[in-house]
């Protein structure tokens, strides 16, 4: 302590307080750049995984240390841009299972109701291409309890299908459906405001009387897809196809039947083509899984989204083409 009865003992204490005043000062700067840098620190790493860069190995070899194993791609939900089952994560899967060097085969394990045309026409144009370029690597698909439309549109490029005798196959059509809602309009005093640019613009809008014109010319676009989807199945199945004016109808069926119309190949599950059919039983999961970063970024999308459309005017919803 400082004695009082000192000169200049004031100008003393004034100095240490000084003194202790800087030393928390720098102290406080000292933590505040240490906290700064870890916020840094985090922002670049979410930043990195939603640019890709940095997440699981994406090279040839990237499982060389697992050994000789078959190769598991799963589809599973509804195939779409946006879904978990969509072209860009199965293509990845896919083009993982083939690139690396111990894969002996590969396994697409479907249980999906189909979805987006266009989605599913990537993922079998893209099979096909695997098919040419790794011609020492087999493709099975695999169907658990459904492999309907869009997934069975996928299906039909492998090598072969395997189902259950109590799986669902088939459906081979095109839906497109909406409401109509004229009449409701109608009884709540309400009538419906559009305004276009183009004559066939509100095209299939619901709350506007259907149109002789635009249902015709829907009818000879999901003929269009229909028939698209017609070659694909006979370019995937080829002799195998049992062709009855019911298999394009949309119907589906029983594993078991499915067979014997040519729709799949043979009863079996992943381990048993894995053990039986490639001799190598173990499994590898290459099926892309979207990462905690993708998941925060979806939710936070459509919580935006959805402020948006509650905030604007609401528009009629138009109706959504899938392959069934």
């Amino acid at each position: 302590m400082t004695d009082p009865n000192q000169p200049n003992w004031e100008r003393t204490v004034l100095e240490k307080v000084a003194l202790k005043a800087i030393d928390e000062q720098r102290r406080a700067r000292q933590w505040g750049v240490l906290f700064k840098l870890l916020w840094l620190t985090f922002a670049f790493l979410v930043f990195a995984a939603l640019m890709g860069w940095i997440g699981p190995p994406d090279s040839d070899g990237a499982s060389a240390s697992l050994g000789k194993h078959t190769a598991v791609v799963d589809i599973d939900g509804v195939i779409g841009i946006e879904a978990e089952a969509s072209a860009e994560r199965v293509i990845k899967g896919l083009n993982r299972a083939f690139k690396d060097s111990n894969t002996r085969g590969v396994v697409l394990r479907i249980n999906s109701p189909g979805g987006s045309p266009v989605q599913s026409g990537y993922i079998n144009d893209e099979i096909r291409r695997l098919r040419a370029k790794y011609p020492n690597i087999p493709i099975h698909a695999v169907v658990q309890d459904l492999c309907a439309s869009g997934g069975y549109y996928i299906a039909v490029a492998a090598d072969r299908i395997y189902v259950d005798k109590a799986s669902l196959i088939g459906s081979i059509g095109v839906i497109m459906g909406s409401f109509g809602f004229v009449g409701t309009l109608e009884k709540l005093g309400m009538e419906r405001r559009s305004y276009t640019s183009g004559e066939d613009k509100d095209f299939l809008d619901p709350f506007q009387p259907e149109d002789p014109k635009h249902r015709e010319h829907a009818r000879r676009m999901l003929g269009e897809i229909h028939e698209q989807f017609i070659k694909v199945v006979r370019q995937g199945r080829g002799p195998r196809l049992k062709e009855s004016p019911e298999i394009f109808s949309g119907l589906v069926w029983s594993g078991e039947r499915s067979i014997e119309l040519g729709l799949a190949d043979a009863l079996g599950s992943a381990e048993y083509v894995a053990r039986e059919v490639f001799k190598a039983e173990k499994l590898v999961d290459f099926t892309v899984e979207e990462n905690p970063f993708e998941t925060f970024t979806k939710r936070f999308g459509v919580a935006f989204g959805a402020g948006l459309a509650r905030a604007a005017s609401g528009a009629a919803a138009r109706s959504a083409l899938e392959v069934r």
